[in-house]
């Protein structure tokens, strides 16, 4: 049954995805406005990460940021209809999202056999699996192959939205669709066994961990645990390590910004890695509060 609903949804996305991305933007408001004002999704979760995150913060400074992540909310959810029914050519002529720095990404994937790319839920995370089709800023390519492309994801409880969301990312619209998902718990494996074919492995790493946490430290302001098994995969393998932000410029507007972590992982431990990472997050989230997902629980 799943698989049905599968199919069924993703034919209405491919059907509605279509219609210009003003159209979604506008349902992304009323999206915005049930989520917000109608069934207060999560709110108690949001002020409290806000306010702990923010201690020296007033109500009358918080409540923008809560403002503007459930219209940013909103329009993630448009994006990624739309995203659903994009090909490269669209994602480009859109000019959705800039690559400021692509020389950086090559010259890191470049430096050695593999590379691990560590991102968040800043930005829109929908959005990655076009990586390919957006523009750079100085007109330089990203010199990668889909084929080279490995996204590592948590399986999801629900059959459906694993199904669903892993197309809606990876595959849009049926295109070449070379790229791999590789499931959290194989990715050691999958990773050692093809190890000696030059590949980017993508992570969202800033998830609440679920097994074999280690404390990494502060992280805005919290004592925070995390995985290490994307900094261990690559510390390993000896891949470069390369953090990505991805900034919310304006309404449809998005920026990709590559920051080195290493060249080779195997100098450093997981723990470094990992803090590292950290530091760029909080870093990134302080710049633009609203930009990251207060409402999932991070800190349990």
């Amino acid at each position: 049954m799943s698989k049905i609903g599968v199919k069924i949804a993703r034919g209405t996305v491919k059907v509605v995805g279509r219609l210009p991305l003003r159209f979604h933007y506008a349902f992304g408001r009323f999206i915005s406005w049930i989520l917000k004002d109608v069934i207060r999704y999560r709110r108690d979760v949001i002020i409290m990460n806000l306010a702990r995150s923010f201690p020296y913060h007033r109500d009358w400074e918080i409540k923008p940021i809560v403002n503007d992540f459930y219209r940013h909310l909103g329009e993630i959810f448009a994006e990624a209809i739309w995203f659903g029914a994009s090909d490269y050519k669209r994602l480009y002529d859109s000019g959705i999202v800039t690559v400021t720095n692509p020389e950086v990404f090559n010259d890191l994937f470049n430096a050695a056999q593999s590379m691990t790319v560590l991102y968040s839920h800043c930005g829109n995370w929908e959005l990655l699996g076009g990586f390919l089709g957006y523009r750079t800023a100085n007109g330089t390519k990203v010199q990668l192959e889909e084929e080279q492309i490995n996204v590592v994801y948590k399986k999801q409880s629900s059959a459906f939205a694993n199904e669903f969301f892993k197309l809606n990312r990876v595959n849009p619209i049926e295109r070449v669709g070379t790229s791999c998902e590789v499931e959290s718990s194989k990715i050691l494996r999958h990773a050692i066994s093809n190890r000696n074919k030059k590949a980017i492995y993508i992570y969202i790493a800033d998830q609440f961990p679920y097994q074999g946490s280690h404390e990494i430290g502060k992280f805005m302001n919290q004592t925070t645990f995390a995985m290490l098994g994307s900094a261990g995969v690559a510390h390993k393998l000896g891949h470069s390590v390369i953090y990505l932000k991805m900034k919310r410029v304006e309404r449809g507007k998005y920026e990709m910004t590559f920051y080195p972590i290493c060249t080779d992982a195997s100098e450093m431990t997981p723990e470094q890695i990992m803090r590292k990472y950290f530091d760029l997050l909080e870093e990134e989230i302080r710049e633009t509060p609203h930009n990251w997902l207060w409402s999932h629980k991070r800190w349990k």
